[in-house]
């Protein structure tokens, strides 16, 4: 499902981002990213969702060739994955409705396939009754469930998720994950950043970790140091 062969990203100045990094995500598997900040945890998931492109090695997705995406096809390929990110990144003129129906409204998506897809995200992450509030009315965990919805609106096979526990209280984190949990139980591929050991250690799944840049440890490869 995704897929890193010596993949390497160095940003213009010589900053080394990730430095040959190879590991292999199956279909309908659930993982975390971790490591210090400035790690690369970010860039790797930029690559993944073709906001970033690699200096060196292939990143697939569905075997497919993320570097030969042409610009023209990038939209094509962002339908498969769901991006959520720690600061929400909703739009405060628009409702929750509204932020989560846009990337339906890009797809070109017919109004009642929107209004059905829209409440059936928002009936997932327990958000039904603020379809038409405000996002600066919701709680900062209301919001990341908000853009959690947003993601996965249109059903994509592929969720990346980026420290979307980052600014919440340890119960709320637990909460945002074992909604991340339900998706993977229903096929998704999930993939999430985060510096929180503690809450990975207690959810038990593959852990990804990056040091400067490399991928030190990787339980199906052992140390790759």
């Amino acid at each position: 499902m995704i897929k890193f062969e010596q993949v390497s990203k160095t940003y213009p100045g010589g900053h080394k981002a990730i430095e040959k990094v190879s590991f292999h995500l199956q279909q309908g598997e659930l993982a975390f990213l971790t490591g210090h900040s400035g790690a690369g945890k970010s860039t790797l998931l930029k690559l993944i969702s073709l906001m970033e492109r690699p200096s060196a090695g292939e990143v697939y997705i569905n075997g497919v060739c993320l570097n030969k995406v042409t610009a023209k096809q990038v939209p094509y390929v962002r339908r498969d994955i769901g991006v959520i990110f720690q600061n929400h990144r909703l739009l405060d003129r628009y409702s929750v409705f509204d932020n989560v129906a846009l990337p339906l409204i890009i797809a070109g998506s017919h109004r009642r396939d929107i209004e059905k897809r829209v409440h059936g995200a928002l009936d997932k992450v327990g958000l039904l009754n603020k379809a038409r509030c405000a996002p600066e009315t919701l709680s900062g965990g209301e919001q990341q469930r908000v853009g959690i919805a947003r993601a996965i609106v249109n059903s994509p096979p592929i969720l990346l998720a980026d420290e979307p526990t980052g600014n919440l209280d340890p119960e709320l984190s637990v909460e945002i994950l074992k909604l991340f949990e339900d998706f993977n139980q229903h096929g998704t591929t999930v993939l999430i950043a985060t510096h929180d050991l503690g809450l990975i250690a207690r959810m038990k799944y593959r852990s990804l970790t990056l040091k400067a840049g490399k991928l030190v440890v990787d339980p199906l490869m052992g140390d790759t140091l």
